[in-house]
């Protein structure tokens, strides 16, 4: 599992939620309250139907075709929905990983 699969279902399950409550107590923004935080603006500004694709694809792990077949559309429709999605996790987890290097040096 990679990386961005790893945070879509630690988001996606709540285990995200309470593991960046539980490791963050203070006002400060650490990386996992930006995650999380910049995570939840994402997924709360989709559709149902996209968080649906969002969901198949990442916690069902289904492939693109699967998906497509599931819901009687092309492969290249599915991409359209998902991928502005996935573009936006996979920077909002580079961003965090910088703020988490900055934290940590002196």
């Amino acid at each position: 599992m990679n990386e961005l699969e790893f945070n879509i279902r630690l988001y996606l399950t709540g285990t995200m939620k309470s593991w960046t409550d539980r490791i963050d107590s203070s006002d400060q923004l650490t990386p996992q309250r930006f995650i999380f935080n910049a995570m939840t603006e994402v997924f709360d500004s989709l559709s149902d139907d996209d968080l649906e694709l969002i969901r198949l694809r990442y916690m069902e792990r289904l492939t693109l075709s699967e998906v497509a077949s599931r819901y009687l559309l092309n492969e290249r429709t599915i991409r359209n929905h998902t991928n502005p999605t996935i573009k936006q996790v996979k920077k909002i987890i580079k961003q965090g990983n910088e703020l988490s290097i900055k934290q940590k040096s002196p």
